[in-house]
C-alpha cells in the first residue's frame, strides 16, 4: 500500500473533495451509472475517506465500506459514525466477511488498477452480488497510461510506477496498466456482462474552477467507467 493512502491519507482527503479530477470529473461521471441506491444495499470498495459512502447513506442506501488502509477506514468512520459499516480487508484475499447474494449494488472507484490478477476479484465481487446486481467501476484509461511509456506493451499487463503530486508534493504510487481486451475479458470470466460503458465528462463547474483541466478533459478522457450486471 502506498503512502498516498495512508501517510498522507487525511491531506488526501482533503484534496479530492472538490478538486478537478475526482469532484469534478471522476464522481460524477461514476455516480451517473450508479443512479438510485434507495433503500438498496450498496458495497463501497476502496471507500478511501468516506466520500463515496456519505452520499449513499444520504441516498438511503444501507452501506458496507471497505479499504485496506485503516486509516482511511477510521476517516470514514470518524465522518459516517454508525450509519455505515466499515472495516479494513487486503481484496486480495476476498470478502471472507460478507455472505453471497447480499448486495444490490457493489461499486469500486479508482481502485481496480492496484489488482494486478482482476479474475478473482471479480469473481469474489460476483459471489457477494445478487443476481443481475449492478458493478459500477472507474479507472485509469488504459491509452492515457500507454501514452506515457513508448517501450510499453499494450496487451500484457504492466506495473507502473509514477510520482503524483495529488497532495501538493510528490508521493510515489505504483498501479497496473491493461488493456481494453484483459478488462473486458476479466469481466466475462469474473460473471458479469456489460452494461454500460463511459469515458466521463467534466461537471461544468469545472470551467470555472479549472478551466485549463476542463478544456484537457473536454477533448480525452483520463478515466473510464463501466457498470456491469452479475449473470
Amino acid at each position: 500500500m502506498g503512502e498516498m493512502y495512508t501517510t498522507h491519507a487525511e491531506k488526501y482527503a482533503d484534496v479530492i473533495e472538490n478538486n478537478a479530477y475526482n469532484g469534478l470529473y471522476e464522481r460524477p461521471s461514476t455516480l451517473a451509472l450508479v443512479g438510485n441506491v434507495s433503500n438498496k444495499t450498496l458495497l463501497d470498495l476502496g471507500c478511501g475517506p468516506g466520500v463515496y459512502a456519505e452520499y449513499f447513506v444520504r441516498s438511503g442506501a444501507k452501506v458496507t465500506a471497505v479499504d485496506l488502509s485503516e486509516q482511511m477506514v477510521e476517516l470514514t468512520k470518524k465522518r459516517l459514525g454508525d450509519t455505515v459499516t466499515c472495516y479494513a480487508q487486503d481484496l486480495l484475499l476476498g470478502l471472507p466477511k460478507e455472505k453471497t447474494a447480499s448486495f444490490d449494488c457493489v461499486v469500486c472507484p479508482l481502485m481496480i488498477h492496484y489488482i494486478e490478477d482482476l479474475v478473482p476479484f471479480f469473481k469474489e465481487i460476483r459471489r457477494v452480488l445478487k443476481k443481475g446486481g449492478m458493478f459500477i467501476f472507474s479507472t485509469h484509461h488504459p491509452l492515457i497510461d500507454f501514452e506515457d511509456d513508448g517501450f510499453s506493451n499494450y496487451y500484457q499487463v504492466e506495473r507502473i510506477t509514477e510520482d503524483w503530486d495529488t497532495v501538493g508534493q510528490p508521493v510515489e504510487v505504483s498501479f497496473f496498466r491493461r488493456s481494453f481486451t484483459n478488462l473486458f475479458d476479466s469481466l466475462h470470466e469474473g460473471g458479469f456482462v456489460l452494461n454500460k460503458f463511459s469515458e466521463g465528462s467534466p461537471s461544468p463547474e469545472m470551467k470555472t474552477t479549472a478551466p485549463d483541466v476542463y478544456e484537457k478533459l473536454s477533448r480525452r478522457p483520463n478515466f473510464i467507467f463501466v457498470r456491469a450486471e452479475a449473470r
